[in-house]
């Protein structure tokens, strides 16, 4: 079955959704130790989170680049998660989707999520033909995230290393296997058929 140009694909329970962000260990391991993000972890600035554990790996080099040691698994209400999206506006100007660009800037200043549709990956980190999201939040939706949504913070660096070891080694069947379970989360259409930017 194709998988569509654009879907939230990620593990989730009837209550919770996990995402994914990379640190520097002075981060990432005191937010693990102590289940949520220490005093030192910046809530002024726009934080990206990504529920594609293989996009994560893309984005952080498994885990190897400067400041993105340590790769967390952070999970978080799905109550939280959907705030956000209702919340969210399209990180880039679709013509169609807004009025016009004045429009979409007006509303990108205001809200305090925003939406980025980006090349999911493989096993070998290679772009595949269709999108996973990567959610922006900035303001209101940091506080929540950090204070009220977040359920459990886990250090996953140890995964990732493992599957990165065996992806290198050419085993993918067995990298595959310890892949995260992500599917389709089932975000009403009426959040996300809007909130689609055109693929480039």
């Amino acid at each position: 079955m194709e998988e569509p140009q654009h879907r939230i694909r990620a593990l989730h329970t009837a209550s919770t959704i996990t995402v994914y962000q990379a640190y520097s260990p002075n981060i990432g391991l005191p937010a693990v130790r102590e289940g949520r993000f220490p005093a030192m972890w910046k809530r002024d600035r726009m934080t990206w989170i990504k529920p594609s554990f293989l996009w994560m790996m893309y984005r952080c080099g498994w885990g190897t680049k400067a400041g993105q040691e340590t790769v967390l698994a952070v999970e978080i209400s799905r109550d939280g998660f959907e705030w956000a999206l209702r919340h969210a506006c399209l990180s880039s100007y679709v013509r169609g989707v807004h009025p016009d660009r004045a429009a979409w800037q007006r509303q990108l200043k205001r809200a305090p999520a925003r939406i980025q549709w980006d090349p999911e990956r493989d096993l070998r980190l290679q772009a595949l033909p269709y999108r996973s999201l990567q959610l922006g939040l900035s303001g209101e939706a940091v506080r929540h995230y950090a204070d009220d949504w977040t359920v459990r913070i886990i250090d996953v660096t140890p995964l990732a290393r493992e599957i990165h070891a065996l992806v290198s080694e050419g085993d993918l069947d067995s990298a595959a296997r310890l892949l995260p379970q992500e599917c389709p989360y089932p975000a009403p259409a009426a959040w996300t058929e809007p909130m689609v930017e055109a693929a480039t």
